[in-house]
């Protein structure tokens, strides 16, 4: 129910107070405050009164919590907020919700999700708005947002971006998929059209020395047919995935170990900061928020153990998770983080007996320290690179044969060897390219 009703700032003393709203505007003079001991309401005269005309929407509160329906609609231009996040906070704020069962706190979200507290407590309120969630307060006074079970499909059906966002990123991995296996692809048309040209000038001259004798017309005695669909088992995107499942090999198939042999595989740490910060407030979580400088040490890089000896390196993790020092009776200094000792788990309280314990110790089995994958610039095994560059060889080698047999032909080429002729300045930079490729990479 929208009412227009004045504004007021005043400072008063904290007592119950309630408000009574009027479908009319008021005026300062009909803002009335009922509290049962204050007879009347007495401004000081150092305080300043101001009014002004302001039109609110009333959002309902009940024992179950906060709508935020009512809310949504106070957004000016009725935009939808969860569009302004960057799609990485987002995604993993939507992970973490999940992740906690749908209801949870802004610490929760932080340390799950390894996001920063104004991330996390911007995306939870984004989200709120755009599907109708609410706010709740648990039995320990923290303050839960609740969001319902779909969700993420009231978001994608306000969301154009959300719906946009799989169909750009198919598409990418389509992109990334044919440029790795169009280089091998390419390889193999290359070897084809090479050797087919030199067996074309080798059959059209021998052809040409015989022509008087067998008094017959020219004919190069050679055909060479290439359906489409024999390169069908080259690009199919799918092919690797069938192969694993048959064989259980991890390798790769050879028109993608073409691309990895040259070009390598990429950086396998791409994203470690992010699992970075996730151990690190999943780590600080399950100590009851409070933790020592030398247990957060293996998750983060020192060079030394020299650079121990002072808790400075802990100071990035204050800052993200806004964290404070405290010394314990023993003089020992402790460092809490009062937003992660929020949760809207059953089983908080409790949770500080593992403070000097380690991760594994409280989950089992997981590392207790954070581990940098090794950068291998290639994943394909011997064979593999055996037959790259031997096929890359044999296409150099016949490209140097054909740019000979080409410089010394008498007769000037047509047809399918006057097209080679025309694109032979390509075939000959990419039979080098590979190998100088690689080796500059290596």
């Amino acid at each position: 129910m929208a009412s227009s009703i004045s504004a007021c700032f005043f400072n008063v003393n904290p007592k119950s107070c309630s408000l009574t709203l009027s479908r009319r505007p008021l005026k300062p003079s009909q803002f009335r405050c009922l509290a049962p001991p204050l007879p009347s309401l007495i401004l000081p005269r150092a305080s300043n009164f101001r009014c002004g005309r302001t039109s609110v929407s009333l959002i309902r509160a009940s024992s179950g919590g906060v709508d935020v329906a009512a809310a949504s609609a106070v957004r000016p231009g009725g935009s939808v907020e969860s569009d302004k996040l960057s799609s990485d906070v987002r995604n993993r704020a939507m992970d973490a919700i999940d992740a906690c069962g749908r209801r949870v706190t802004i610490g929760d979200v932080a340390s799950k999700a390894g996001l920063k507290l104004n991330e996390a407590q911007k995306a939870l309120q984004a989200l709120a708005a755009d599907t109708n969630g609410f706010l709740e307060v648990s039995d320990e006074g923290d303050v839960l947002y609740v969001l319902p079970k779909d969700y993420r499909s009231k978001l994608a059906a306000k969301s154009f971006r959300l719906k946009v966002e799989p169909l750009l990123e198919k598409g990418k991995m389509a992109a990334e998929y044919l440029v790795r296996v169009s280089f091998g692809t390419a390889l193999i048309a290359s070897i084809v059209l090479v050797y087919t040209t030199i067996i074309a000038i080798i059959s059209s001259s021998r052809e040409e020395d015989n022509r008087g004798r067998r008094g017959r017309s020219y004919d190069t005695g050679f055909t060479f047919y290439l359906s489409p669909t024999d390169l069908f088992w080259y690009w199919d995107p799918y092919y690797y995935r069938r192969r694993q499942l048959r064989e259980g090999d991890r390798g790769m198939n050879f028109i993608e170990s073409v691309f990895s042999f040259v070009f390598g595989d990429g950086d396998p740490n791409q994203g470690i900061e992010e699992e970075r910060w996730k151990l690190i407030g999943q780590y600080i979580a399950s100590n009851g928020g409070v933790v020592t400088a030398e247990e957060l040490a293996p998750y983060l890089d020192l060079e030394t153990t020299e650079s121990m000896d002072d808790d400075s390196y802990i100071l990035p993790v204050l800052l993200r998770f806004d964290g404070q020092p405290e010394v314990d009776e023993e003089g020992n200094i402790l460092y809490r983080f009062p937003s992660l000792q929020r949760t809207a788990a059953p089983q908080r309280s409790g949770r500080k007996e593992y403070v000097g314990k380690s991760w594994a110790d409280w989950v089992g089995g997981v590392e207790n320290f954070f581990k940098e994958k090794k950068w291998q610039f290639s994943k394909t095994s011997t064979s593999e690179r055996a037959m790259a560059i031997g096929l890359g060889g044999l296409n150099l080698f016949g490209v140097i044969i054909l740019g000979t047999m080409l410089k010394n032909m008498t007769v000037s080429p047509s047809g399918f060897v006057s097209f080679v002729s025309s694109i032979f300045p390509l075939l000959q930079i990419y039979a080098g390219f590979p190998f100088a490729i690689h080796w500059f990479d290596v």
